[in-house]
């Protein structure tokens, strides 16, 4: 019997229309399975039970009253703890931060105004900075497959929560790849809309590489989230008009021209990682695609220059600044980052650089995407690394902390090149037993070929939503 923590957004929606479940039980659902399944994956760092009764409670007499449904009614949604609420405790993942916010952020406004129970806020690693989620202040979140693998990050929690079935709906953010590798180690789905779909918040509405967006089990989820998030906002100038809604069943793809690339030119990419991508691909010819493999002249030291020198303008240069206030309060792996940003911070060229950098990596890819309507590449070359670990290490032979996280991702790309929408699907699951992800790389702003893409995979090769036997996992 399927338990309505088990329910996609989609059939809870269907359900609590027809009468058949209220809000209200809804949300005990996922508050009895959180009991149950966070002692071993720590995916959520807040709960806000009081708060979320109530409205789960007033979304349940809209039901039942045949008030006006709102696009989220009543579906229980777990908010990064970095979106800022009004009057709600931030932390960051940081010892070093306790505040309280002043404003509401976008996304977090457009949540609460769909009707969401927002009831609880995920674990993020310290100020959102690496792909992976642990930190001194939450300790270790943990992958619902498999425990002992990490959960990919920076929206780690929120994948976690989605797979681990603690909540339904999951925001994330993404300025390196950090919807799309939660999404692709957790076995969920997550989109990077181009930037700007989704407004957010200063000053990182400003910098192009950010994305706010969301996480859900399917596609047809992610749709139905991303419509809500979606559209202009007057406090965010970089907000796209007019919106752009993205079709909940749409159509297929018969015929289209697909390419793939398995290591987009210079990804050491794991056996199994491979299989699975391949598996993908397969399947989309089985969904009447014609899928090509292509080649991508990037070279890595390139690659992952080319995103430094962005990142230590304006990310970094806020890192460094924490570091320089907080010191070994913060955790290994920030303190890390800001070296790294101090390095290219300390060069007056190094965003020029980065600048002609992106263009030379755009070139190949924007001759690729006139010939093909989009292109499908892993998420993650590898099929998990520990829970816990740092992923320090030097990268290049000139030294320093690098942080080797970016051999193993193959997101940010797609972060260098912002105005492509990404959606980041499951492809299959390693021998460890965590799943293994592709992303769905669309022309620029087209975010509707990137769910057509994504729902006729689906549709062809279905995945598991949820890690049902997470305890007997540990």
């Amino acid at each position: 019997m399927t338990e309505p923590w088990e329910m996609t957004a989609t059939d809870a929606l269907a359900a609590m229309r027809e009468r058949d479940l209220s809000p209200v039980e809804l949300l005990d659902s996922v508050e009895r399975r959180a009991q149950h399944v966070e002692p071993v994956v720590n995916a959520l760092c807040e709960r806000r039970h009081d708060e979320a009764r109530v409205a789960a409670e007033a979304s349940a007499d809209r039901y039942a009253r045949g008030s006006r449904i709102r696009p989220l009614e009543g579906l229980p949604v777990a908010l990064k703890e970095e979106v800022p609420v009004r009057g709600w405790r931030m932390r960051y993942g940081s010892l070093a931060i306790d505040e309280v916010a002043e404003d509401t952020a976008p996304i977090a406004e457009r949540i609460l105004k769909a009707g969401a129970v927002v009831h609880a806020r995920t674990t993020t690693p310290e100020f959102s900075c690496v792909g992976y989620t642990h930190s001194k202040l939450w300790g270790v979140t943990r992958n619902p497959w498999n425990p002992g693998v990490a959960v990919g990050g920076s929206s780690g929690g929120a994948g976690a929560s989605l797979a681990s079935g603690t909540s339904l709906l999951a925001s994330g953010s993404d300025i390196g790849g950090s919807i799309r590798i939660p999404a692709s180690i957790n076995g969920v789905v997550g989109f990077k809309p181009p930037h700007g779909r989704v407004p957010t918040g200063p000053p990182f509405n400003l910098d192009r590489y950010c994305h706010d967006g969301p996480l859900a089990r399917t596609v047809a989820d992610c749709a139905l989230f991303e419509n809500v998030l979606a559209g202009p906002h007057p406090l965010d100038v970089t907000s796209l008009r007019p919106k752009v809604r993205v079709p909940t069943e749409p159509r297929g793809i018969e015929g289209w021209r697909i390419g793939l690339s398995v290591d987009l030119g210079c990804w050491d990419v794991d056996p199994e990682v491979e299989a699975n991508t391949r598996a993908a691909a397969a399947a989309l010819e089985e969904a009447g695609a014609i899928v090509e493999e292509v080649s991508i002249p990037w070279a890595l030291d390139h690659v992952i220059g080319t995103a430094r020198r962005h990142f230590a303008a304006i990310f970094g240069a806020e890192i460094a600044g924490a570091a320089d206030a907080f010191g070994d309060a913060l955790n290994d792996y920030t303190l890390a980052w800001a070296e790294e940003a101090r390095g290219y911070l300390a060069d007056p060229r190094s965003f020029l650089t980065g600048l002609e950098g992106e263009q030379a990596m755009w070139e190949p890819v924007g001759a690729l995407l006139r010939r093909y309507r989009a292109l499908v590449c892993p998420t993650w070359a590898v099929t998990g690394i520990e829970a816990g670990d740092s992923v320090l290490g030097t990268l290049f032979e000139e030294g320093g902390p690098n942080d080797r996280q970016f051999t193993y991702y193959m997101t940010t790309p797609f972060n260098v090149l912002s105005p492509c929408p990404v959606l980041a699907v499951p492809s299959g699951t390693a021998s460890n037993g965590v799943p293994t992800g592709v992303q769905i790389v669309g022309r620029t702003f087209d975010d509707v070929t990137a769910f057509r893409i994504g729902a006729a995979l689906e549709r062809v090769r279905p995945w598991a939503t949820v890690a049902r036997d997470v305890a007997q996992a540990a």
